[in-house]
């Protein structure tokens, strides 16, 4: 039996809880200006794609700072979505994925959000008396130090 204490601790399930209300919020507009099936997800990697032309899986997975796998999950929804095109790459050996149409339409609108989400951010970081960027910088240092599955595994009987 896990003692209650362990079982009432939300440090982890409260940041998740605050990031996915925020998520939330955000798809909110998208809902909003009428676009139907736009994740928040595709936000990133369809600017990427407008602001520098159609990538490779690989070359928008490092662009954007993900794996290839979560890429390539990523893009599989989007053309789903109808918000992205597969074609044959330059060497014919590859795929590149390409804004659709449809995104090209939505692009303005996403470029503004994108902005807006930015700016709101800064604000709230300003507001902070411990800037939320400074939160996160300070734990990438720690856990560049020493990291968290290494901290985990410690943790472990």
């Amino acid at each position: 039996m896990f003692p209650v204490d362990l079982l009432d601790s939300n440090h982890w399930s409260d940041l998740h809880a605050l990031l996915a209300e925020l998520d939330q919020d955000i798809a909110a507009l998208y809902t909003d200006a009428g676009i139907e099936g736009m994740r928040t997800r595709f936000v990133g990697p369809l600017i990427a794609l407008h602001r520098f032309g159609p990538m490779t899986i690989r070359q928008l997975a490092q662009r954007r700072g993900v794996s290839h796998s979560a890429m390539s999950q990523t893009a599989a929804a989007m053309i789903r979505a109808g918000f992205a095109e597969s074609a044959v790459g330059a060497d014919a050996r590859t795929r590149e994925i390409a804004l659709s149409a449809r995104a090209r339409e939505i692009m303005p609108f996403l470029v503004d959000e994108w902005r807006a989400t930015e700016a709101t951010v800064r604000q709230l970081d300003s507001e902070l008396p411990y800037a939320l960027s400074q939160v996160t910088a300070d734990l990438r240092a720690l856990l560049e130090a020493r990291p968290f599955a290494e901290r985990l595994r410690s943790q472990l009987p």
